[in-house]
C-alpha cells in the first residue's frame, strides 16, 4: 500500500474515532518554537510551572523523546456542547468549558492507543511509537500547527477556521512516515478582542502570554495560595478561564463535539458562590471524580471559592450603590 492510502486510511480510521480532524508532520527538531521557548523560559513567564524547564531537548525534537521517529500524527476533537453558549451569559461563578466532563487525558489515550493498533493493521507491520495527550514534554500545538490543523492565535492557542479553539490535542508519535501536510496561513488578521478582553493583561503582545499573570495559572497551576495582590484577578473563574476564548470571532461557530464523555456535568453547572463555599472534601471528590478539576486538590480550590467570593461580594457591593 503507498504512502498516500496510509495517510487517507490513517486519517479516515481517526475521525471514526470521534476526532473531528488528523494531521501528518515529518518529525524533527523545532528550531524556531525551541528559539521561542528558551527566550519565553528565560524571563520567567513560566513562573513556578518548573518543569517546563525539564527535558528541553526532547521537548523541541521528538526523535529524542522517542528514537527512531519519522512522524507526529496530531489529532483535535471539540469538547464545545449546547450548554457551554448559556453558560456564557450568565453572571455566576464559573469552570471553565473544557473541565467541566470526564479528563480529557484518559478519553483521548483510549482511542490513541486504538489508533495505533489500527496504523499497524493499515501499514502490515509493527509500529513502534507512543501516544501522548498533554502529559509529556510534547510541544503539542507546534505540532498540530506543522500537520496544517489550525494557526497559533493571538492568545497563543491553536486555532482552526471550523472549529475556533475549543478543542483537544493528542498525537502519536510514530516510526511510519506519511503524505504530509502544509501549515496554514494565520486568519487572525488585524483582531485583538482577546488580548483587549483580557482582565489581566497577560496576553503582554500578539501570540505571547505571561502564565504568572493568566487567571488559569492564578487558579490551576500556582499551587500555593492565590497572592493578595492578585485575588482580584480571577474575577469569577473557580478553575480555568475561557475569556481571550469565548470573545474570539472564530470560536462564534464553534463546531460541537462528539464525544460524549467530554460533555458538561449537570451536576457541575448553576452553581451559586454559597454552593461552592459550602463545598467539603467528601462532596469535592464526589462531585469532581473523573474530571480535570481533582488536578487543583481541594485546599487550592477552596481558597479558590474565597477569592471567587470575595470578589462576588465586591461586585454587588457596587452593583448596589
Amino acid at each position: 500500500m503507498s504512502r498516500y492510502k496510509h495517510t487517507r486510511k490513517v486519517r479516515e480510521v481517526a475521525l471514526r474515532l470521534g476526532f473531528n480532524a488528523c494531521g501528518f508532520a515529518k518529525a524533527g527538531r523545532l528550531e524556531t518554537e525551541e528559539r521561542r521557548l528558551r527566550e519565553w523560559l528565560n524571563q520567567g513567564r513560566h513562573g513556578s510551572m518548573q518543569w517546563m524547564e525539564n527535558h528541553l531537548d526532547k521537548r523541541v525534537d521528538p526523535t529524542k523523546l522517542v528514537p527512531g521517529a519519522k512522524s507526529v500524527v496530531s489529532v483535535i476533537g471539540s469538547y464545545f456542547h449546547p450548554d457551554h453558549e448559556r453558560q456564557q451569559q450568565k453572571n455566576a461563578p464559573k469552570i471553565a468549558k473544557y473541565a467541566q466532563g470526564r479528563d480529557y487525558h484518559k478519553i483521548y489515550k483510549k482511542k490513541l492507543r486504538k489508533l495505533f493498533k489500527k496504523t499497524e493493521e493499515i501499514v502490515g507491520a509493527e509500529v513502534s511509537g507512543r501516544v501522548f495527550v498533554d502529559s509529556a514534554p510534547v510541544l503539542d500545538r507546534d505540532w498540530a500547527i506543522r500537520a496544517g490543523l489550525g494557526w497559533r492565535g493571538k492568545n497563543s492557542l491553536l486555532l482552526n477556521k471550523n472549529m475556533g479553539s475549543f478543542f483537544f490535542i493528542g498525537e502519536m508519535i510514530i516510526d511510519v512516515e506519511f503524505n504530509y501536510d502544509q501549515p496554514v496561513t494565520d486568519h487572525c488578521g488585524s483582531c485583538t478582542r482577546c488580548i483587549d478582553a483580557c482582565p489581566t493583561n497577560a496576553i503582554y503582545e500578539p501570540y505571547r502570554v505571561d502564565a504568572t499573570k493568566c487567571i488559569s495559572y492564578l487558579n490551576i497551576e500556582l499551587k500555593d495560595e492565590i497572592p493578595e495582590e492578585q485575588r482580584s484577578d480571577v474575577g469569577e473563574w473557580l478553575f480555568g478561564c475561557d475569556i481571550c476564548q469565548d470573545v474570539c470571532p472564530w470560536n462564534r461557530d464553534a463546531q460541537y463535539g462528539s464525544m460524549e464523555d467530554l460533555n458538561p456535568r449537570k451536576k457541575l453547572l448553576d452553581k451559586d458562590i454559597g454552593f461552592w463555599e459550602e463545598l467539603d472534601i467528601e462532596q469535592y471528590n464526589e462531585l469532581f471524580e473523573g474530571t480535570p478539576i481533582r488536578r487543583a486538590k481541594f485546599n487550592k480550590f477552596k481558597d479558590t471559592v474565597e477569592a471567587v467570593a470575595e470578589n462576588s461580594r465586591q461586585t454587588n457591593a457596587v452593583t448596589v450603590k
